[in-house]
């Protein structure tokens, strides 16, 4: 029988243990209440303005019934607003506020700061080759996740950039 620290499952987990832990601490040392899903939320929605929740939820790998908890908590905070889609009347557009944005400016060093403390026992050459093999195997395995990762669609990705230059002008 495997020892678990040659298990991938376990060590899966113990990273992930680690990476929580470490980036509650450094959000916190900050003075951020930010957990890491609702910073990948956050960010995500900043670089896809209108983005609508299950979209949402493909982008960031979240689970589609929990990310509406996700959400209820960055619009109880002042980061994001949600508003009725002007394309189905069914789905709700999320935009950043300014408090996001300046809430997710704010908190990018603590967030460098905790990937470089998640990756200190590795040099550069391996952290990269972590990364890629960390990548390469999520990649093979993401339909296999209760929560696949899922690219925007096209007609996010337009919708976005007609926010922007509507911004714009």
């Amino acid at each position: 029988m495997k020892d678990n620290n040659d298990m991938p499952g376990h060590l899966a987990r113990r990273f992930q243990q680690i990476a929580v832990a470490v980036f509650h601490a450094e959000a916190e040392a900050a003075g951020y209440d930010l957990t890491p899903v609702q910073y990948a939320a956050l960010a995500a929605i900043s670089a896809n303005p209108g983005i609508d929740q299950v979209t949402l939820a493909g982008l960031i790998a979240y689970d589609r019934t929990t990310i509406t908890g996700v959400v209820d908590r960055l619009v109880q905070k002042g980061f994001i607003e949600r508003r009725a889609s002007k394309r189905d009347r069914r789905a709700r557009e999320l935009e950043i506020t300014e408090a996001g944005r300046e809430t997710l400016s704010g908190i990018m060093p603590a967030v460098e700061a905790a990937q470089r403390m998640m990756l200190r026992g590795l040099n550069a050459d391996e952290s990269e080759e972590l990364l890629r093999l960390l990548r390469k195997a999520i990649a093979a395995g993401n339909e296999l996740s209760r929560a696949p990762f899922r690219e925007a669609s096209a007609d996010v990705a337009k919708t976005a950039g007609r926010i922007e230059s509507d911004r714009d002008g």
